[in-house]
């Protein structure tokens, strides 16, 4: 399972902007996420030289780009000069005509260990100057996560903020008939591509959720029928059930350090939260309550959690602090709310709303105030943060029966993407970024 699922490790080297052309970096080339309409920026991303690879890295750096909603990764077929040397200034006036305000210049190479070396450079096509220059180092079987870990820089030098495209989704994936759904844990990168199971099918998955290392994932599983937690190591394959409680557990998720997972325990046909110390394997209940308590998250700095309750006559969303102390309800915006998860900003709280007989994703502020539909699916359910707190993935379920499928949105609500995976898929989960 190790090699199945294991990621090698890339090395960015030192940054190259130190080279004697390098103008200091221009405070002008920036794109406000905070606005609520952004026109997408304009940036060129030649193939990068280097031959085949090169090209499909240039590629993967153009799809991310384009699928945030920021950028626009302008057609090669428009451009009017050619990259031949990474360590020579661009002919800024060459991309000024086709309105390029940025541009990637870049190569590719094997080096004589075997590994595989890119050097990209971000330029400021009207301010002149480069503004990032990184070098990274991997083996040439990995060279999409460079790709991605390029994507990102560029994210994060024009924004200001971190970019999510170096990331994992793990997932549910289903196949089979209605009355006989074969769920699998499956895990991908962030924009689809190389799908994994990680499981084989012959027992039903639900809910995964990374820790803050995106090595392991908690999950329900009903292996040998008896629905329980588990824990899947992704370096070893190693799955352990997570304590041995009569009654079935279900709905985990991490703490923000990683050393606690809070859950659901279901007795007596009433279900409450609970939290396990993964270090001591103590147990804590956090409510007690007749009504059904589920789905918690975190907030980002540990110190509260979000979770879902019907203890008022309908499913909503309260917060709690982490000890279980000062319960209180925060959704009233009419509708049953429910799967809250905390944004990584600790601003948002993400959750679905049941109401008109349709399925949103909605988010709101910790208070419960500002909430906003974003999505205007038929059935949209079970968001997951992006770690920068700007995107969210959900299960979309259309009435055409072609199954779950998974999509992404900003907060804004004007950026959907449908994410495509081999066959139906739900319950997304958002890895951190990988280390």
């Amino acid at each position: 399972m190790k090699s199945a699922v294991s990621r090698a490790l890339v090395f960015a080297a030192a940054a190259l902007a130190a080279l004697a052309f390098a103008a200091p970096a221009s405070a002008q080339l920036h794109v406000d996420v905070n606005q609520g309409v952004v026109q997408p920026l304009p940036i060129a991303i030649p193939d990068f030289l280097g031959g085949p690879v090169g090209a499909q890295i240039a590629g993967v750096v153009r799809a991310d780009l384009n699928r945030s909603g920021l950028f626009k990764a302008l057609d090669p077929k428009s451009f009017v000069d050619q990259i031949r040397d990474v360590n020579v200034p661009p002919n800024f006036a060459n991309w000024r005509v086709i309105n390029a305000q940025a541009l990637v210049t870049a190569s590719a190479a094997n080096q004589p260990d075997g590994r595989l070396r890119v050097d990209f450079r971000l330029w400021d096509v009207f301010g002149e100057n480069q503004m990032l220059g990184q070098q990274y180092s991997t083996t040439p079987e990995n060279w999409r996560r460079i790709a991605h870990m390029i994507s990102d820089a560029i994210y994060q030098r024009i924004t200001g903020e971190k970019g999510y495209f170096d990331t994992r989704i793990v997932f549910i994936s289903e196949s089979g008939p209605a009355t006989h759904r074969i769920k699998r844990l499956a895990i991908m990168d962030e924009d689809g591509a190389n799908p994994q199971f990680l499981t084989n099918g012959s027992y039903l998955v639900l809910t995964p959720r990374f820790n803050p290392t995106a090595q392991m994932i908690a999950y329900m599983s009903y292996a040998e029928n008896r629905p329980r937690v588990y824990l899947f190591d992704l370096e070893t394959g190693r799955q352990e059930m997570l304590g041995n409680f009569p009654n079935m557990t279900f709905s985990p998720r991490f703490s923000p350090d990683g050393n606690k997972v809070v859950m659901s325990l279901e007795q007596g046909g009433n279900s409450d939260i609970y939290v396990m110390d993964l270090r001591t394997r103590s147990v804590s209940r956090l409510t007690a309550d007749p009504a059904i308590d589920t789905s918690p998250s975190y907030s980002p700095d540990g110190t509260q959690i979000t979770f879902e309750s019907d203890r008022g006559g309908s499913q909503q969303v309260y917060v709690m602090n982490a000890d279980g102390s000062n319960q209180h309800r925060i959704s009233f915006g009419g509708g049953k709310n429910g799967t809250p998860v905390w944004s990584p900003r600790g601003d948002l709280i993400a959750f679905t709303k049941q109401d008109g007989g349709a399925f949103r994703i909605c988010v709101m502020h910790p208070d419960g105030s500002g909430e906003r539909v974003i999505t205007d699916g038929w059935e949209d359910e079970g968001p997951t943060w992006a770690p920068n707190g700007r995107v969210l993935m959900f299960t979309r379920s259309e009435r055409n029966g072609r199954g779950a499928q998974i999509w992404s949105v900003d907060i804004t609500g004007r950026n959907e993407q449908r994410v495509l995976t081999p066959g139906a898929a739900s319950d997304p989960a958002w890895s951190p970024l990988i280390q």
